[in-house]
């Protein structure tokens, strides 16, 4: 579930969104490498068994466990669910996180449901017979996200996790709020934002308002998936804040 990337230095680890993998992340992995020694991770529930509870809480105790051999404080760096269990690890786990990056995910999207998304994933026509039929469906950006993610299969393409558990990690976020977990953490922080945002409006900013340590930035012309919409922006932007935070040793969050 933990994958050592290379690199040397300060351990930079990388956690992908729902319905992500380790492998979203193939892109950004060789210039990371440049500033640390990067890890990749796989959620428990995509490829691999989902928690008892289908908690953000039990999603970060897997994280924590996974990641238990990694004692030097680490750059966190995450998308949509990856940044928040991101944010909430490092409020749990404080001296275990240098820096993080949250890359497209709010603390509060109480009374949103995942019901009607859900319906829609179930209505996917798989299996995906081959790359070019996912490419076609979902698109340029979307498709190669799902292709680094789905499971590949005799007979073509298929979600790598059940469409159930991807529904109710999702609903959770609609009955719980994080400010209490973001409010928790100041160490540094760069939370991207795509132009084209999932979150609620503003929030990303007032976030970034609210912590002692953070800076906020909307990337142009991106959708939800910014490193994959935008890479050079992404990576301009990551580039500049690694250089930044990595300069200095670190230093306790508590």
């Amino acid at each position: 579930m933990l994958h050592d990337e290379g690199g040397t230095g300060a351990p930079i680890l990388l956690l992908h969104g729902l319905m992500g993998s380790a492998r979203t992340w193939a892109d950004q992995v060789g210039w990371l490498r440049g500033h640390g020694h990067v890890y990749t991770f796989d959620a428990a529930g995509h490829g691999r068994p989902a928690p008892a509870e289908l908690t953000t809480d039990a999603f970060v105790a897997d994280l924590a466990a996974a990641t238990a051999d990694v004692t030097v404080p680490m750059v966190v760096i995450g998308h949509s669910m990856g940044a928040l269990h991101g944010w909430v690890f490092a409020a749990r786990y404080p001296q275990r996180v240098r820096a993080l990056v949250v890359e497209d995910m709010a603390a509060d999207f109480t009374g949103r449901t995942a019901a009607g998304w859900a319906a829609m994933v179930a209505a996917w026509p798989q299996p995906f017979a081959d790359e070019a039929a996912v490419l076609e469906y979902f698109g340029p950006v979307a498709g190669r996200y799902f292709l680094n993610s789905f499971d590949r299969t005799p007979d073509g393409y298929r979600l790598h996790g059940d469409i159930t558990t991807f529904r109710d990690i999702s609903e959770e976020w609609g009955t719980r709020a994080f400010w209490r977990e973001w409010a928790e953490s100041s160490v540094p922080t760069l939370l991207i934002e795509g132009e084209h945002t999932i979150t609620p409006p503003g929030q990303m900013r007032r976030m970034a308002e609210l912590h002692p340590n953070a800076e906020h930035i909307v990337i142009p012309d991106a959708g939800h998936l910014v490193h994959d919409d935008q890479p050079a922006h992404y990576r301009a932007e990551v580039q500049r804040f690694l250089a930044r935070v990595l300069a200095t040793e670190p230093t306790p969050d508590r």
